[in-house]
Order: structure tokens, then sequence, then C-alpha cells
């Protein structure tokens, strides 16, 4: 439906309901060419589905800006989240995430390469009992070397890594339950490891395949160049889902394992000196020696250090260490009888 064509005899409501069935939530970095043409496909896709739409912008310096504007003048269910300057995709998410008013939320890239008509299927697969439905880019319509065997080893190294096997960490169009969404929390690069965040809570994630469309109009703000950015957000993401709340046993075993490995050295050197009258000044694993306990020292040091951060974590904020899922429990009608 063209902007230009919106009349008041149009059947579509463009009036939002108080809560929506759904949220679709896009991050915009200067798409000015992929806006309205995405608009309209969703809104054909979606259908008499109650829905909003929250674009952020996220510091674009093209018209994106201006066409948001305009596409929000004529339909009530959009809303426009501005940036004052670019923070990247993963705070455009979190904003997202953070704004969405829907029961469900579905979040997909403003350069239309995801397809809009993916998402209702999507959303019914939730009725299986899943949190969260992952989309794979299985035909993905991408260079191989610059973008398809990287992705491809990248995935590989993130399914072994986090435990949450998947074959596409790297598309945009998830559907989820809202409360699985408010509950992540995202920092840095981490929105391509939002399913292995996720996980933490015991979500229920499951993959579908989806068209994945080549690129008409803008240009790609992915490059080879994000390598090494992802390689450290996965060691923050594997310390966070396995040590967050227990990290002396990340840190202990190196401490005692180099501690004891050179407590044994000094003491066999000193068995050397006081037994066999052997010279130690002139020998190098003397001091090898005196460097693996004091590096035990500092690596049981952190971990308790760690220890007491953590625990500062959780009890400032009342956060509790688990996540629930329901209580089943006789009301109180029943306990009377």
């Amino acid at each position: 439906m063209a902007l230009e064509n919106m009349t008041a005899n149009d059947a579509r409501p463009l009036t939002i309901p108080a809560q929506p069935h759904l949220s679709v939530v896009l991050p915009v970095f200067n798409e000015e060419d992929n806006i309205e043409p995405l608009y309209r496909e969703i809104c054909e896709a979606l259908g008499d589905i109650d829905f909003e739409v929250l674009f952020v912008d996220d510091g674009s310096t093209d018209a994106s800006l201006a066409r948001l504007k305009k596409i929000q003048a004529g339909d009530a269910r959009v809303r426009v989240v501005v940036f004052r300057r670019n923070f990247g995709q993963t705070a455009a998410m979190a904003a997202g995430f953070d704004l969405a008013r829907g029961r469900f939320i579905a979040t997909l890239d403003a350069d239309r390469q995801n397809d809009p008509r993916d998402i209702p299927a999507m959303l019914a697969r939730l009725e299986d009992g899943y949190d969260m439905i992952c989309g794979w880019r299985h035909q993905r319509q991408d260079g191989f070397w610059l973008r398809l065997l990287p992705s491809r080893i990248a995935n590989r190294i993130i399914s072994y890594t986090t435990d949450v096997k998947l074959h596409d960490y790297g598309c945009t169009l998830k559907v989820m339950r809202a409360d699985t969404a408010k509950q992540i929390r995202l920092y840095g690069e981490m929105h391509r490891f939002i399913p292995a965040i996720a996980s933490w809570s015991g979500v229920r994630i499951a993959e579908m395949k989806v068209n994945h469309r080549a690129r008409v109009a803008g240009t790609s703000k992915y490059g080879i160049s994000r390598t090494l950015r992802v390689i450290l957000d996965l060691m923050t993401v594997k310390f966070l889902l396995g040590y967050a709340g227990r990290p002396i046993q990340l840190f202990g075993p190196i401490g005692l394992a180099s501690g004891l490995l050179g407590a044994v050295l000094v003491a066999w050197l000193l068995v050397e000196r006081l037994v066999f009258d052997q010279p130690l000044g002139d020998r190098p694993i003397l001091l090898f020696a005196v460097l693996l306990v004091f590096i035990g020292l500092q690596f049981i040091t952190v971990g308790l250090l760690a220890e007491l951060q953590a625990r500062t974590y959780y009890e400032s904020q009342g956060k509790p260490i688990y996540s629930l899922r329901e209580i089943v429990e006789s009301g109180a009608d029943d306990e009377e009888r």
C-alpha cells in the first residue's frame, strides 16, 4: 500500500491498540531507498494482525529519518525512535526491545534482504511451545568468499562455544515472546548472540528456513573487519553463560594448576640445593617456578574478587540467579477444601 494512496476508506486500521499482538523492531542506518518499500511489504505481509512497527534510527546521515517521519505521519502503528548519534545495531535492538509494546516481538534488517512474509509462519511456530524462532538463510544471496564462507565458519564456532546449535547466527530475522526479549541485556556487538544469551534463561529455541533476498538498494554495513570484535564478544558471552555466577570455577583451576606446578618445581630445586648441593643461581627454571607460584596466587585472587563482584551484582539489584517459566499450585479455594 503506497503512502500516497492511503485514504480514509482504506480497510486497514491506522491506529494501534493498547497492546498490539506483534511489535516489529527494525534498526535503521542510512537505508533511505529501502524504508518505504519495506514498510509496504510489512503491512501486506502481516495482514489483519494487530501490530506496531518500531523503526530505530541509528544516527542516519541520509534522508532515512525524514522518510520515517513521513511514514509515521500516515500510520499511527508506526513509531520512530531516533538516536542522538550512531550507537550500533546492538543498541538499536536493545532500544527496540525496551520500547516494544507487543506480546510478541519480531526483528529484521532494514535492507530488505529479510522477507517480512516469513513473520506470520514464524509467529505460528511459537504456538508449538517455543520462546524464540530464529531465521535460517539456507539460500543466502551474498558473496561466497567475503560473506558466506566466514559466516559458516563463525556459525560453527559460535554453536560449539555456546552449546546453542544454529545454522545462522547472523540472521536478524527472529520472532520471540516479549518476556523473552525484555530479559535480554545487550552490550557491545552482541546482537548476533541473542539466542545464546537468551539460552541462559532456559528458553526454547527453534530454527526455521526463511527467504533471503539480494540487496537492491543501499550499501552493506558489514565486512570482514568485524571478525575480531565477534571473537572478543564470543569470549564475553561464553564467560557470561558459563561462569558469570561462579567465576572462581574459571580462574580457580588455572590458579591451582599453576601454583601446584610452581610449588613442585620449587620443592625439587630445594632438594637439589640442600641434598645434592647443586647451584641454583644460574638456572632459569628457578625464576620460572617462582613465576608459576605468583601466577597461581594472582588467578585465585582474581577469582575471589570476581566472586565478590558477582554477589554484589546479584544482591544489590535483587537479581535472581535463576529464571522461572511458571508456578503451578493450588488456589486458595482448593486449600480451604
